[in-house]
């Protein structure tokens, strides 16, 4: 650890896809340029994520979701209650070894529920700490999942957590498109200071890959992928295979679906499946169409590049994240929508057709948010040390 630079500790759990680590190794690197990072991370470890320069990565035992909502242990030979056991030692032994001057914790209270037996621990012993403790901030996407008839109840307790343990909330979106206030509603008044950021996104520049053209379809982490890879080949051969088509699977698509994948492949003219790319983002660059959900860092990929895009939200019932994201940037036109309720391999075909002359507007949001996090938190947490 540098002697001259603070240090952070960073909480990142995800459970279903690979979008808030991605989200979380983008804001990682741009803090490593102000502090020393160390990222504790809590979900499955996909072969092909490194850690960014600088920003040491601590692998708990893995936990995640099923695409019903219930935790599993993704760590064998180790039970939920083993793995919550263990990774509670090795997060307070993480705040102790590196008495950071920042804890940033994704999502949690406003997500995360389930982890609560874990991480109200850290954050009561971030509290003892005493004067010496460090600014605790969340780290926020742009909109929160919907709870249905439970939402005035889970946003209350969320409140109520925040208001207790937290100094300050970073919404990783543009004031402008989306604000806390438009899916969380507490009766109980929000003490925390929000900061908007602007979005985070990876660094540098999308570089379009050699080979140019063609259908690109996305299925993020891939685990609730299936229908959309199934709709894709179907629609695939509707068309004729009239333009190649790439389905990046994705490495969390189940075993069985994934090997059904392949055989299309190898049977299908102009198809092609592969697991995962180096750069989704330079995929889409060089591509004619993308075909995609519509989670925060592929839409965010999709604004970048400006490619022809067409969206199937992830919406299972009480679910309206992705929609909302999606309608959004429809009505600015950037990017168009397919309702998934209708997703078959006709509908996409037709909607693949409708969607390849499409031209999409370039907008004006703010996609600076990395740095802007890592200067935020590197003067609140002077401000906290001067006032203590």
């Amino acid at each position: 650890m540098s002697a001259a630079r603070p240090a952070l500790l960073f909480y990142c759990q995800h459970s279903v896809g690979l979008g808030h680590l991605v989200r979380s190794l983008a804001l990682a690197e741009a803090l490593a340029e102000r502090f020393d990072v160390t990222l504790l991370s809590g979900g499955a470890r996909a072969e092909d994520i490194r850690p960014p320069r600088g920003v040491e990565l601590v692998a708990l035992p893995a936990l995640g979701m099923t695409g019903d909502g219930a935790l599993v242990s993704r760590d064998a030979g180790l039970s939920v209650d083993d793995a919550f056991a263990l990774r509670r030692r090795m997060l307070t032994d993480a705040l102790h070894a590196t008495r950071p001057a920042v804890l940033l914790v994704e999502m949690f209270p406003f997500g995360r529920k389930k982890f609560a037996p874990e991480l109200v621990p850290l954050l009561d012993a971030a509290m003892a700490a005493g004067p010496d403790r460090p600014l605790v901030a969340c780290s926020l996407r742009d909109i929160l999942v919907s709870r249905g008839a439970r939402q005035e109840a889970y946003d209350e307790r969320a409140c109520r957590i925040a208001n207790r343990y937290f100094d300050a909330i970073l919404v990783h979106a543009d004031p402008r498109l989306a604000r806390l206030e438009d899916s969380f509603h507490s009766s109980t008044p929000l003490r925390v200071a929000v900061h908007y950021t602007g979005f985070v996104v990876p660094s540098g520049a999308p570089a379009p890959v050699a080979r140019r053209g063609g259908i690109v379809v996305s299925a993020g982490g891939g685990i609730v992928g299936g229908p959309l890879v199934r709709a894709a080949v179907a629609a695939h051969r509707a068309r004729g295979a009239a333009e190649p088509m790439r389905i990046v699977a994705g490495p969390f698509l189940p075993d069985d679906e994934w090997r059904a994948l392949e055989r299309e492949a190898a049977v299908t003219d102009g198809l092609e499946a592969v697991r995962s790319v180096p750069s989704l983002r330079d995929e889409l660059a060089g591509a004619a169409l993308s075909i995609s959900q519509c989670g925060y860092n592929t839409a965010l990929d999709l604004l970048r590049t400006r490619v022809p895009a067409l969206v199937v939200p992830y919406a299972p019932v009480g679910e309206d994240e992705q929609t909302r994201r999606a309608r959004t940037f429809e009505a600015l036109g950037a990017v168009r929508v397919l309702d998934p309720a209708r997703l078959d391999g006709d509908t996409l075909a037709a909607a693949i057709d409708a969607t390849l002359p499409f031209r999409p507007r370039a907008l004006d949001i703010g996609l600076d948010g990395a740095a802007d996090s890592a200067r935020l938190l590197e003067r609140l947490a002077g401000d906290a040390e001067a006032a203590a």
